[in-house]
Parts: C-alpha cells; structure tokens; sequence
C-alpha cells in the first residue's frame, strides 16, 4: 500500500514540475503579467492569472468597475438620494479574487512583523479595520492598481511617500 502511494506521490510530483516549467515559459513570454508582479501580495503566478483571465483591462470604464467585476466593493444600497454600502459582494471570479484577498492577507501579515514596510494608508486601514475587512480593502487596492498598470502599461513603483501608486 505505502509502495502505491510512493509511486502516487512521484506522479504527482513529475506532473507539478511539467506544470512549473510551462509556467515559467509563458511567464517569461508575457510582459504584462512581469509588471504586474512587481506588486505586492501578487506574485508571478497571480499576475499570469491576472493577465489571462483578464484579457483586456481596458473594458472596464475604471478600476472600481474591474474591482466590482472581482467582487471586491461593497454592495450599493441608496435610495433617495442616500449613500448606503452595504457588504462586499463577492460576485465576479471567485478564483482572482480568492487570490488577491490571500495576497493582500501575505501582504499584511508582513506588514505587521515590520510596519517600516507599511505606507501611511495601510497602516491607518491596519489601525482601524479588523484583519479580514483589511485584506479585502487591501485585494480592492490591488485590483485597482492592477488595472491601471493593464491599462496604461506602466510599471509598478512604491513612491517616497510609501504610498503605493502605478507609475
């Protein structure tokens, strides 16, 4: 039985690493997907997925209506003239969404053990929100500046301020 399972694992493992090497090809091949992990929290295997899954950016009107297509803003409940948002909506592709919040949680935690790291903007989020309701506000962030990097080409820069900005 362990000799069956021996064998399963090897399998598998062989599988993983044919997977890894047609990964590290298309990464290699798309430029968009090489800026777009220069973010952090994403990585290069978010941003590949990013920049496939996605196509072209520039069908969204902004970066809310592409965070609002990932299902990370809040749901709108206005009437006469009144603002109400109410919870995240959790509509849209639930796999890069999955992703971003999991970055952006990565991303915090590394945050907390060295706040130098933090811009002004995060720490506040991290001082005012619970952890959870800080990493979706973070992945919304991201989203954002992922679109604005799919959309203009720019590269990701982090400026003196340590805010986070596409430039």
């Amino acid at each position: 039985m362990f000799e069956l399972l021996g064998e399963e694992y090897r399998a598998t493992s062989r599988r993983l690493a044919e997977i890894e090497k047609k990964l590290v090809v298309h990464y290699r091949q798309d430029e968009t997907a090489q800026r777009l992990a220069a973010i952090p929290g994403l990585g290069p295997i978010g941003s590949m997925l990013l920049s496939v899954k996605v196509g072209d950016a520039r069908a969204f009107a902004g970066g809310r209506d592409f965070a609002a297509w990932l299902g990370l803003t809040p749901k709108n409940h206005s009437t006469a003239g009144k603002n109400r948002l109410g919870v995240i909506t959790r509509a849209g592709d639930e796999m890069l969404r999955q992703l971003l919040v999991v970055g952006a949680t990565a991303w915090l935690k590394q945050v907390r053990r060295n706040p130098a790291k933090a811009s002004p903007w995060l720490a506040g989020l991290i001082a005012r929100k619970p952890p959870k309701l800080a990493a979706v506000a973070l992945a919304n962030k991201m989203a954002r500046i992922a679109w604005k990097m799919m959309v203009t080409g720019e590269a990701y820069r982090c400026d003196l301020a340590g805010s986070v900005a596409p430039g």
